[in-house]
């Protein structure tokens, strides 16, 4: 009888524990999260110096991109600008991360995510070039601060799109697209650019989404005891 509780459990084992069992389901989330946090101590707890340093370090701009390219992908992706927008991050982490980790698995959740994350740095930060030669935007635009996890969460905000059952995966579609067009064509930032590419690029990550039931988590199967 134990095997068989043990098998009815929800995905992620043990019922008894939903927290734990929400974390291990997607521990990709919750890796990353961590990783965030202690970054935004590091950010918080050191003197300005050392915070201009970090952040500009890990920045994803062109100089960075030019010098460093793997470092500011990876690294850019890890730090937030502000430590009091972890609270922020964490509950975007929860609401969007998870749910399409713990549906997809981790594997096709971070394909999705990492693509978005390069292609909307590379596209957006090529039009900051192309601005730079064209004496649109000042010289000093290759060396701001670009960092942060918003592409990843537009990403998986445009996949989960294909969870929601119809019709109301079209009014999530609508107001996710409203969300992220309305700034782009009212304020023309690169950062704006870069999201809408990140839905875009979620939005057309559908194909990993084949073969898994809509609604339905992978599941996390305990290991077999010895008996």
């Amino acid at each position: 009888m134990p095997s068989e509780t043990r098998a009815a459990a929800a995905p992620g084992g043990e019922p008894s524990r939903p927290i734990r069992s929400w974390v291990r389901s997607s521990p990709g989330t919750h890796v990353w999260l961590l990783v965030i946090a202690i970054t935004s101590l590091v950010i918080a707890l050191s003197p300005d110096g050392l915070e201009h340093h970090l952040l500009h370090r890990n920045s994803s701009n062109l100089y960075q991109l030019s010098h460093h390219p793997v470092r500011a992908l990876l690294g850019s992706a890890f730090w937030i600008a502000d430590p009091a927008d972890l609270v922020l991050y964490a509950l975007l982490f929860e609401v969007f991360h998870a749910p399409v980790e713990r549906w997809l698995g981790t594997l096709r959740w971070v394909v999705t995510v990492a693509t978005a994350h390069i292609a909307a740095t590379l596209i957006s930060q090529k039009v900051v070039l192309e601005a730079i030669q064209d004496h649109d935007v000042p010289r000093s635009m290759a060396h701001v601060v670009d960092i942060g996890v918003s592409y990843g969460i537009a990403a998986s905000v445009g996949i989960l799109t294909y969870r929601i059952p119809r019709p109301w995966r079209w009014l999530y579609l609508a107001a996710a697209v409203a969300f992220f067009a309305v700034p782009l064509c009212t304020s023309h930032t690169y950062t704006d650019l870069g999201h809408a590419i990140s839905l875009a690029v979620g939005l057309a990550c559908r194909p990993l989404t084949w073969g898994v039931t809509p609604g339905k988590s992978v599941a996390l199967e305990p290991p077999p005891r010895a008996h």
